[in-house]
């Protein structure tokens, strides 16, 4: 795999050439079309073929793949044309493998709101281990406030991907509630309950791992937290069901302030199956224009976080949208637009502007000028993509979990699927 970076004057057709290889595959493995306007900046992914196969007549997807030793969803993986249309036709050439060599196996995780767009979806699902459905919520009374889940779930299960059923304390106005929390924790009637709710649902809509999204835990309920993970873990566990915990991203034991005061990392990771470190929104909607996620804060979570948790349980948390914030920023005024990493670098090529690269915290960005008014654009490209999954396989974690995969990013998951094995061990 290269990452090409477009500088002046470079088309899709000039790239091929210069790498040996076709415009299509340009094409189809960067989610682009022919008549595509490159923005200076912008990352390409270039894939080299290791192994092809070419079609005949009455081939199909299961056929192939068996006989040539690879999974449907790995065949998927390496010829994206094939979730837009999973067709094959005689003389089409598909690609078995390509000559990227493997950092490892990783498991892939990837959040999604009960709404996404189902084409979206099923153009994602073979890249994932599996698909987060979020979220649930739960009463005072221990009952479970269940989302329309069942075309996500459908679709999700016809790839062969896991469903995660995601338990939160988020309320009807969009913010997680300590106080929320708080009541149920104080009382282990009411814990009863909603694990015996959050079973029974599991059992009958098939949902294989409960993550359990508790934000904003008032720091007098920290061990009380932890001695409900606990119990949820050992209730779940006894079932055949795992338990993973979303985790704010912590860089010592002590950090201040309300996200971080309530996770003790030490005790939940011991007591779940699998963490996920919520390593991102450094750079959020209200605050200054800074990046989302950048590598080397990214970093200091992780290596606290292997000192107090075993590296594989954890996965790390991967933004999959950018901001575009208006200039100059004014603290309470100002508010940034979330962007999709396409979107970007589309933006960027309307306004000609050129996309740089930061390489501390290894994010692209661009700044532009619209009716008069300045911007400044952070996003993900397949340079801080690469950056953070060797995060991955530098220690030696489980996996990556995306927040959330509502926009399609095709260079995201070819970056993926060329540096790592996919897990499908559902």
């Amino acid at each position: 795999m290269t990452i090409h970076v477009v500088e002046i004057d470079d088309t899709i057709f000039s790239i091929a050439e210069r790498y040996g290889v076709t415009p299509v595959s340009i094409v189809e493995n960067n989610g682009l079309v022919p008549s595509t306007q490159l923005a200076v900046g912008q990352t390409l992914v270039i894939l080299f073929y290791e192994r092809v196969y070419t079609v005949n007549e009455n081939d199909t997807l299961p056929g192939i793949a068996a006989s040539n030793g690879i999974t449907v969803k790995q065949l998927l993986r390496n010829n994206p044309v094939l979730n837009l249309i999973p067709a094959v036709y005689p003389g089409q050439t598909l690609v078995i493998s390509y000559t990227q060599e493997k950092l490892g196996t990783i498991a892939i995780n990837g959040f999604a709101y009960p709404f996404i767009n189902l084409n979206t979806l099923r153009r994602t699902l073979p890249y994932l281990t599996y698909m987060t459905l979020f979220t649930y919520g739960f009463n005072p009374d221990g009952s479970l406030i269940i989302p329309d889940d069942a075309e996500v779930l459908n679709l999700t299960y016809e790839h062969n991907t896991a469903a995660i059923m995601c338990i939160s304390t988020l309320t009807e106005t969009g913010v997680f509630s300590g106080e929320h929390a708080h009541t149920l924790l104080e009382s282990p009637v009411l814990q009863e309950i909603l694990i015996d709710n959050i079973i029974t649902t599991m059992e009958a809509k098939n949902y294989t791992v409960l993550n359990i999204d508790f934000e904003y835990i008032f720091p007098s309920d920290r061990q009380s937290f932890t001695d409900f993970v606990i119990r949820t873990t050992e209730r779940l566990n006894a079932e055949g069901y795992r338990v993973y915990v979303s985790l704010a991203p912590k860089t010592s034991d002590d950090q201040p302030g309300l996200l971080y005061e309530g996770h003790d990392y030490a005790s939940l990771g011991a007591a779940a199956d699998g963490v996920i470190l919520m390593t991102y929104e450094w750079g959020y909607a209200y605050g200054p224009p800074m990046a989302i996620a950048p590598v080397d804060k990214m970093r200091e979570v992780v290596v606290y976080a292997v000192t107090r948790i075993s590296p594989q349980k954890i996965f790390i948390g991967i933004p999959n949208y950018g901001y575009d914030w208006q200039l100059p920023f004014l603290s309470g005024i100002t508010k940034a637009e979330v962007i999709s990493n396409e979107e970007a670098v589309a933006l960027a090529a309307r306004q000609n502007a050129v996309i740089e690269y930061d390489e501390t915290s290894q994010t692209p960005f661009f700044n532009y000028t619209l009716h008069g008014i300045n911007h400044v654009v952070l996003f993900e490209d397949a340079r801080s993509i690469t950056a953070k999954l060797s995060l991955i396989a530098e220690f030696n974690l489980l996996g990556g979990s995306w927040w959330t995969v509502m926009n399609f990013f095709q260079q995201n998951w070819m970056v993926t699927n060329a540096l790592f094995n996919i897990d499908d061990d559902i």
